[in-house]
This record gives structure tokens, sequence and C-alpha cells, in this order.
């Protein structure tokens, strides 16, 4: 069975198709948060670092990191993403003890972040573009890590399901003659809105079969983009997330301080036999029975992790 490995400081996660499923928290990204933006400009790394403990308090397994400020005062990413990702790649890190996801348009940036991540991070990302392929693929190799292949070209995003998976399988073949194996390919099949693509969910599923079964590599997505414009997403979000896990999908860069979200995953995973004896799903009862009692998600998931919770998580593996 294919397994992505991923490493900190010292844990381990596992992407597999016989693994729980893998948060990946989303919210250590300014794109589209005008005050997070904000404050990275001016050097307030406050919001970061709480995002950073909230995150894993509820469930994250590992962490998205994005520096994609537009400064003010120097609209150039290319000069200011790589210095901005390092420092907060460092915070991060000086804070939790989970592996990391790299994420960034600069290559200069993937790079800093590389230079400085603990154990094995998870880079985001390479598209089927030339130019892209050229400029992320040989990082890929230098570093040994794995690699978020998303399946759009130069032609774009396509609505047909069969191109997005084309250009996977080109993605995976260029991978290859770099020396990189499909293990360390990562691919995020694209998800559309449903509100505008009535079939949007169901061609993620196919089409996640289809990576599972022709390619064996793992997956991802961007989870609430199937919800994008619609009222009361979070519902959408968790229905649409255990029908994704039951297609085969892996992994997904979602928000883990939603507790539908997160409910639905840790259900699907007792229901999918990868939470053994139901441990983690138990632990996760007793946080949703102190939201019930008036806690906030996050602060109940911080008080269950510091009694223990840990024990039911995703286990650490020796290297």
């Amino acid at each position: 069975m294919t397994r992505t490995v991923l490493e900190s400081k010292t844990k381990t996660v596992v992407m597999g198709f016989d693994e729980p499923f893998c948060v990946i928290g989303e919210r250590i990204n300014p794109t589209g948060r005008k005050k997070l933006a904000a404050e990275l400009e001016a050097g307030d790394f406050s919001t970061v670092e709480k995002d950073a403990l909230e995150q894993v308090a509820c469930g994250a397994m590992v962490l998205d990191v994005n520096a994609g400020v537009v400064y003010n005062s120097n609209p150039n990413p290319n000069e200011t993403e790589p210095p901005l990702m390092g420092k907060m790649i460092e915070l991060v890190q000086s804070q939790v003890d989970i592996p990391l996801c790299i994420d960034s348009s600069v290559p200069g940036a993937l790079e800093r972040g590389l230079e400085l991540a603990h154990g094995r991070p998870l880079l985001n990302s390479v598209t089927g573009e030339e130019e892209r392929l050229e400029a992320i693929l040989p990082l890929v190799k230098k570093y040994n890590v794995p690699v978020v292949a998303i399946s759009n070209d130069d032609t774009g995003i396509s609505e047909d399901p069969d191109v997005r998976f084309g250009v996977a399988k080109k993605i995976v073949e260029r991978a290859a003659d770099f020396g990189i194996p499909p293990e360390d390919i990562v691919v995020d099949p694209l998800v559309m809105p449903v509100g505008a693509m009535g079939s949007a969910a169901q061609q993620v599923f196919r089409l996640v079969r289809r990576l599972r079964d022709e390619l064996g590599v793992n997956t991802t997505c961007g989870a609430s983009n199937i919800s994008f414009g619609l009222p009361h997403r979070h519902g959408i979000n968790a229905a649409f997330l255990p029908m994704a896990i039951g297609a085969g999908m892996t992994s997904a860069i979602m928000n883990p301080l939603r507790p539908a979200e997160m409910e639905a995953i840790r259900a699907a995973n007792f229901l999918m036999n990868h939470d053994d004896n139901g441990a983690n799903w138990i632990s996760f009862s007793r946080v949703l029975d102190a939201v019930e009692g008036g806690e906030s998600f996050a602060e109940a998931s911080k008080a269950q992790a510091a009694a223990g919770s840990g024990r039911g998580r995703r286990r650490a593996r020796a290297r």
C-alpha cells in the first residue's frame, strides 16, 4: 500500500489508504485574512502562534504554512516571501512539534522553508505547467520530500475530470524522471464549488478512485472549496469529507477548528476501521460533551489534549 511519510523533529505522520485521514490545518495563511496579512507585514506573529496551538489541539496532524502577504511597502513576493516564510516556519516549530506543509507559489519561499523545516515536510505545490515542473521537482528531489501535485497545467483548470486525471498522471511520470517515487506525490484533483457545478463532488469521488487504483497515489484537497459561496457551508463540508474518505481520499487542507467537520472525520475513521477499538472516537466524544456543556471547541479540545487524548491519535512511528 502507498504510504507518504511526513516528519517533524520527533513525530511521524503517514498518509495511506489504510491509515486515519490526515488533517492538514489551513489557518496559517494570510490569503483572504486582511488582519493576519497586516499583522505579518508589521512583524506581529501572535495570530500565527495562536493558530498553530489551537489547530494542533483540535486535531491537525500537519500544519500548512503560507507566507503569501502582498506587502504595501514592497509588492514583489520574490523578495518579501522567502524571509517571511523562514520566520513563520521557525515560529511554528518553536510552538508545536508536528510535520509542516510548506505552501507557496514562490520557489524561493519554498526552498527557504525546506532549509529550516525539521524532519520531512510536505511541499505545496507543483502543477503540470512546464515552468513549474522544472522549478519545483528539483527541490523535491534535492530535499527528499513529498509534494502536492495540483491537477492543472498551462491550459488552466479543466472542468473535465479526465483531463485533470491526465495532468496528475503527467506529473507523476515527470516526477519519476527525477527519481521521485509515486508515494511522494500527493495529488490534489481540484474540488470545484458544488454551487456552480452540481456534479463537482461526484467528479472528485470518481477522480480519487482513479488516482488510487490507477496511479496508486495519495490525495488531498482544499475541502472548503466544495461549499464556496453557499450558506451553512460547514454542513456541506461535513457531508463531503466522509464521502471523499470512502472514495479513497487520504488527506485534506481544512480548518480543524470546525467541530462539524472534525466530528465527521473522526466518525469516518472509525467506520473505515482506521481507529483501533474506537479509542480516538471515544476521546473525541468527551470534547463533544464539553462543547454541549458550553465550552468552545478549541478550549474543550485543549483540555482533552492535556488530559491525555494524544494516546488516541495517530500513532507515532519509530524510524
